[in-house]
């Protein structure tokens, strides 16, 4: 599956709701109404929208947001785990459907 197939699903998939403050103030103050921002469904990061045959346009800039990276367990030959999985915070961009270039 490539970057761009796997940021799309984790976009749809994803279960947390604690962006929306961000995303929806963000964009609002980029002059987008409120009506038009529908997370998950019209703003995604750049890798996402990608995978939706929608480049970003050069020179748009994105929304901050905060997501959750998961790492796995690390196991030895033996089977035996030697660095337990974790979860870190790091930022990410979105970007609204308005800042996308349908490809043909």
């Amino acid at each position: 599956m490539s970057t761009s197939t796997e940021a799309l699903e984790r976009a749809r998939s994803g279960q947390t709701a604690s962006n929306y403050v961000a995303i929806i103030s963000g964009f609002m103050e980029r002059g987008i109404s409120e009506n038009q921002i529908i997370p998950r469904v019209n703003v995604f990061t750049y890798h996402a929208w990608l995978a939706l045959n929608r480049p970003v346009r050069k020179g748009e800039r994105g929304v901050a947001i905060v997501t959750w990276v998961h790492t796995d367990d690390k196991k030895d030959t033996t089977g035996k785990v030697t660095h337990k999985g974790r979860s870190y915070p790091r930022k990410a961009y979105v970007f609204h459907v308005s800042q996308t270039d349908q490809n043909s």
